[in-house]
């Protein structure tokens, strides 16, 4: 087996292993109280199921101020933005609960923010869950007035497997497969994610994952159309291994030549997981994602 200038399982478990030294429980304990002391801080709603089986949920943060404010008559105030956050975990392992820290900075500039959960291989196949990507969205756009958000102001994001899953959902035609306007997505940011999954199949996942071929071709967004006029994010780590910066900015090449308008960036000092950091008030991807909803990016 060879994966460009991989040539060997080995090569491959150490370019995509996104770990590098890093103590993975301490990191997830970490996760887990900081999205405790979330949902205990701000008017959460949660579980909110949007598919018929357990897993399809998401925890939904709602834009503070808003939620509670009412008009004369009594309505709900305008609704707010909405953005869409999905997880990573190689989608073999996580769930929404370890990360709703992310919310934070988001709901405090008035966005309401969906912490999606989606199930895991393989326990299900890979396809399904891109599948129940595609369904959390299209269940916010279509449900947007029960959660008091507007369906023309929706973004997502994603971290490492969420960031391929976030270009899933660009590489969507919504209006032939769901019947929804493909500019449904005012921008997207995907961080570290994977847009290639040529390695996978030769790696120490591919037990759990149980790729074929059919789904490498179907499931890598650097190998497909995208239908969706957002504007679009990319960012890596300057501490990861160097295939996450490699295939962002084979991502990028590939939506460039698409007339997408794309942004790309390797944060020096970054690893895999303090990315995340820059959820936080005020932090950098909590400024990019208020940019989509206050000026929105087109072709």
């Amino acid at each position: 087996m060879r994966y460009r200038d991989l040539a060997s399982q080995e090569e491959i478990d150490r370019a995509y292993d996104p770990m590098r030294g890093r103590d993975s429980v301490p990191l997830l304990e970490g996760w887990r109280a900081r999205s405790a002391t979330s949902r205990g801080r701000h008017r959460v709603t949660l579980d909110a199921a949007y598919g018929p089986t357990l897993a399809e949920c998401m925890d939904i943060f709602h834009a503070e101020g808003r939620g509670e404010e009412r008009t004369e008559g009594g309505e709900e105030g305008k609704p707010a933005p909405c953005h869409l956050f999905f997880h990573g975990g190689y989608w073999r392992s996580l769930s929404h609960k370890e990360f709703g820290f992310v919310a934070n900075g988001l709901v405090a500039s008035g966005i309401t923010v969906a912490v999606v959960n989606y199930a895991l291989c393989p326990a299900v196949r890979f396809g399904e869950v891109v599948r129940q990507a595609r369904a959390a969205l299209a269940w916010v756009h279509r449900n947007a007035a029960s959660v008091n958000v507007d369906p023309r102001q929706l973004s997502i994001s994603g971290h490492s497997a969420g960031g391929h899953l976030c270009g899933m959902l660009l590489a969507t035609d919504w209006e032939r497969e769901y019947g929804l306007p493909n500019d449904l997505i005012r921008g997207a940011l995907c961080v570290s994610g994977l847009y290639d999954l040529g390695p996978f199949p030769w790696s120490w996942l591919q037990p759990k994952l149980q790729l074929t071929g059919r789904d490498v071709a179907d499931y890598s967004p650097v190998l497909l159309p995208c239908h969706v006029p957002a504007g679009v994010k990319l960012v890596a780590g300057g501490e990861e291994s160097s295939e996450f910066a490699r295939q962002m900015q084979a991502f990028a090449e590939h939506l460039r030549g698409q007339g997408i308008s794309v942004e790309s960036a390797v944060l020096e000092g970054d690893d895999h997981f303090s990315l995340l950091d820059h959820y936080r008030p005020g932090g950098r991807f909590v400024k990019g994602i208020t940019a989509f909803h206050s000026q929105g990016f087109r072709r």
